[in-house]
C-alpha cells in the first residue's frame, strides 16, 4: 500500500527546510525550529501538518515579513527543496504575508518551481483581486513552466484543496490567462488549462462549451487534446454541446445486449459485464457506465467507438472493481449498472454487492 501523503511531511522534510534557512540566516535556531515543528505532528492530517510547520517557522524566523520572505527566497536555492519540504514555506507566505502583496507574490514565484504555490496564492486573489491577477497575467508569459502553470492552477475556480475564491467562479477574469497558455509548449501547463476549464464548466457549462468551440475555430496544434480533457466533466454528464464538440450526436446509439457475468459481487471483487451496441448513423459513440445505489450515482468511462455505417455494432467487455478504498464507502446492498450512449442511458442491469 502506498505511503499516506501526510507522512511525507516528516522529520526529513522539516530538516531540509531548516537546513536551507540556516544556510542563509545565521541567527536561525535550527534545532529549536525542528523540535517545535515536529511536536504533535504525528497526530495530524496532511494540511494540518503543513500549517503546524508553517506556524513553527513563523516563530523561529523572527523577522518582519519582507525580510523573512527574502530569507525564504534565498534558502530555496541552498538545498534540494521539494513539494514536501517547501509546502510549509509557501503556506507561511500565504498565512503571514497577506499584508505584503508584492513581496509575497515574488516569493511564491521563487518557491513554486520547488513547491507549487497554488494554495498559497489564494488569499492574495481573495484580498487584492485585480492586483494579484495582474501579477499572474505576467506569470503566464514567464519562461519558467512552473510559474506559467501557477498562473492557471492558482486561479482555478474549484482548485482541489484550495480555499474557495468566489469571484473566480464567475466566467471572465481568468480567460486571458487561459488564452495565453492553451497552446503552451509544456503539457504540464496545458493540462492545468484543461482542468481550469473543466472547473469553469461545473458552474457555467455553456460558457465553457463556447470557449472550447472558439479555441477549436482559432486552431492550434494542441487544441484537440486540451478540448477533450477540458470537456470530460461535461461529457460525463451527457451535456449535448460537449458531445457535439467531440463529433458525437447527442442521444444517438442503442444497446442490443447487456450481460453480467454474475448478479452478486463480493466487496473486494470485480463486476464483469459485456455490452453490445448499435450505431444509428456514422460517427462517434461516446460510452460511459454508471454504478447507482440509493443516494449515489457515479459515472465512469467505458470507451469510444466510431461507426462508419448506420447499424454498425460493437461489443465491449469491462470489469469494475469494488476494492475498498479510503476515499469512499461502498456499503453492501442492491446496485444498478447503467450503460450511457452519447449522453443517454440506454440499458440497465441489477446486481447486489455482498
Amino acid at each position: 500500500m502506498a505511503e499516506p501523503l501526510k507522512d511525507m511531511i516528516n522529520a526529513v522534510s522539516v530538516g531540509v527546510l531548516a537546513d536551507g534557512i540556516a544556510a542563509v540566516w545565521r541567527p536561525f535556531q535550527r534545532d529549536r525550529f525542528v523540535r517545535a515543528a515536529l511536536d504533535g505532528l504525528a497526530g495530524l492530517e496532511l494540511k494540518d501538518r503543513v500549517r503546524r510547520v508553517a506556524a513553527a517557522l513563523h516563530v523561529s524566523l523572527s523577522l518582519p515579513f519582507p525580510a523573512a520572505a527574502e530569507v525564504l527566497r534565498e534558502a530555496a536555492g541552498k538545498v534540494r527543496l521539494d513539494m514536501w519540504s517547501g509546502w510549509p514555506a509557501t503556506e507561511h507566505v500565504g498565512t503571514y504575508g497577506v499584508d505584503h502583496l508584492e513581496e509575497s507574490m515574488t516569493t511564491l514565484a521563487t518557491l513554486t518551481p520547488f513547491a507549487t504555490g497554488e494554495f498559497a496564492v489564494r488569499p492574495f486573489l481573495e484580498r487584492y483581486r485585480s492586483g494579484a491577477l495582474d501579477i499572474m497575467y505576467g506569470w503566464a508569459h514567464d519562461e519558467n513552466e512552473h510559474l506559467r502553470r501557477l498562473a492557471s492552477e492558482g486561479s482555478r475556480p474549484r482548485l482541489p484543496w484550495g480555499a474557495r475564491v468566489r469571484w473566480l467562479m464567475e466566467p471572465g477574469p481568468t480567460l486571458p490567462i487561459l488564452a495565453a497558455l492553451r497552446e503552451d509548449p509544456s503539457e504540464y501547463v496545458r493540462r492545468s488549462v484543461a482542468n481550469h476549464v473543466n472547473d469553469l464548466a461545473k458552474d457555467h457549462p455553456e460558457t465553457a462549451v463556447e470557449l472550447l468551440a472558439r479555441w477549436r475555430a482559432e486552431g492550434g496544434s494542441h487544441v484537440e487534446k486540451v478540448l477533450r480533457h477540458a470537456a470530460r466533466g461535461l461529457v460525463r454528464s451527457g451535456h449535448p454541446g460537449a458531445l457535439t464538440l467531440l463529433g458525437a450526436t447527442p442521444g444517438s446509439g442503442s444497446v442490443d445486449l447487456l450481460a453480467l457475468d454474475d448478479e452478486r459481487v463480493a466487496t473486494g471483487d470485480r463486476l464483469h459485464f459485456t455490452v453490445t451496441l448499435a450505431a444509428d448513423h456514422p460517427g462517434p459513440l461516446v460510452l460511459k457506465y454508471a454504478i447507482v445505489r440509493d443516494g449515489s450515482r457515479r459515472v465512469f468511462h467505458l470507451g469510444e467507438r466510431s461507426a462508419e455505417t448506420p447499424g454498425q455494432r460493437f461489443t465491449l467487455t469491462k470489469s469494475h472493481s469494488f476494492r475498498p478504498v479510503t476515499t469512499r464507502s461502498e456499503p453492501p446492498g442492491p446496485r444498478t449498472l447503467e450503460i450511457i450512449v452519447n449522453g443517454t442511458p440506454r440499458a440497465t442491469a441489477a446486481f447486489t454487492l455482498t
